[in-house]
């Protein structure tokens, strides 16, 4: 892709660029996900503490045991639990912690401590996820029960080790819903020669951000985000556009369009466009959540690939532009955590 041209028009910004070119993509990044495969149902009770370590400045849960849980597998009578958390609203930004597997029991007892290092003023912003998970040696993890506490309004004066009973997911959990947000946004394709002769002399794909709703707030501080884009296969720096940083707005306006040009038709079909949103930070920016517009086929010319992985919404979104050149078409899509992707810069 070329070089970028920008300009304001009432407001609005407006990014051009050109030569759309295909380059080879490969690579993955792991689920920090487990799968859910078993259907039992939630019983039993944890135990477990909570503390906060002021002076290494790290969040600690103390893990001593679990009673009663489902039997996965009702022929042995047995089941290998462990036990994993998570820091809410971002899993992925301080990743998973969870204890060893204990065999053949219901009753499992770890006393095992499981360390986050974070700031306490950014700790207090965080729900925490406990959940308790059949180990399956094929990676089919069957959920066994959960407890989620709000540490807003946890007494911290408590570091006692306390019984909790473990409940089923939640709705939003068993429907893989993880609430990211949700963009505004509209999309157009120009056909080439469709507004006159060589006028535009290539298709153009025209990406309208206009705001996001409801953001997931990281920081005590608020949440400075941006919105990146790239337009797979090609994640060269020439097809990386980004709109400016709204700070401290967790229902930020962009009002950014950027133009796409050297696109066929055809292209439609095997192209994607990537949108994600970020919180600056100094020293890193922290993924919040993306959509990515295509056909979701799996298949890029030709190529197996995992970010042809649109949801249906996103697919709709994407055939209607196809079938109506042209026009505008707008979209409400909730953000979403996206499989491989990259952390580019």
């Amino acid at each position: 892709m070329g070089f970028l041209l920008a300009c304001f028009v009432n407001g609005l910004t407006i990014e051009r660029t050109s030569s759309y070119s295909i380059v080879q993509v490969s690579g993955s990044v792991l689920s920090v996900y487990s799968g859910d495969f078993g259907s039992v149902d939630a019983q039993g009770t944890v135990e477990f503490a909570l503390d906060y370590d002021e002076k290494n400045r790290e969040f600690q849960v103390h893990v001593s045991q679990c009673r009663g849980l489902a039997v996965v597998d009702e022929r042995k009578g047995r089941s290998d639990p462990y036990v994993k958390t998570y820091l809410l609203p971002d899993k992925a930004r301080m990743g998973k912690r969870k204890t060893s597997v204990k065999k053949r029991t219901v009753n499992p007892v770890y006393n095992e401590v499981l360390r986050y290092k974070i700031e306490k003023m950014v700790l207090l912003i965080q729900k925490l996820n406990l959940s308790v998970w059949h180990n399956d040696p094929l990676g089919r993890n069957s959920f066994l029960g959960e407890i989620e506490i709000d540490l807003a309004s946890w007494d911290w004066s408590n570091r006692k080790l306390n019984w909790y009973p473990l409940k089923p997911r939640s709705l939003s959990a068993v429907n893989g819903v993880d609430h990211r947000g949700v963009m505004s946004l509209s999309i157009k394709y120009v056909p080439p020669g469709s507004l006159g002769p060589r006028n535009p002399p290539s298709g153009e794909v025209h990406i309208w951000v206009k705001d996001v709703k409801d953001l997931l707030q990281l920081r005590p501080s608020g949440v400075d985000s941006f919105v990146k884009c790239y337009v797979l296969p090609d994640t060269s720096k020439k097809s990386y556009q980004k709109t400016r940083v709204i700070k401290r707005d967790t229902n930020p306006v962009f009002n950014h369009t950027i133009v796409y040009d050297g696109f066929h038709t055809e292209d439609l079909k095997d192209a994607c466009v990537e949108l994600t949103v970020w919180d600056h930070e100094k020293l890193t920016n922290h993924f919040l959540g993306g959509i990515r517009l295509g056909l979701g086929t799996g298949l890029s010319y030709g190529i197996s690939v995992d970010w042809m992985d649109s949801t249906q919404e996103e697919v709709a979104f994407w055939q209607e532009m196809m079938l109506a050149a042209n026009e505008w078409i707008e979209g409400l899509l909730p953000l979403r955590s996206l499989a491989g992707r990259k952390k580019l810069k």
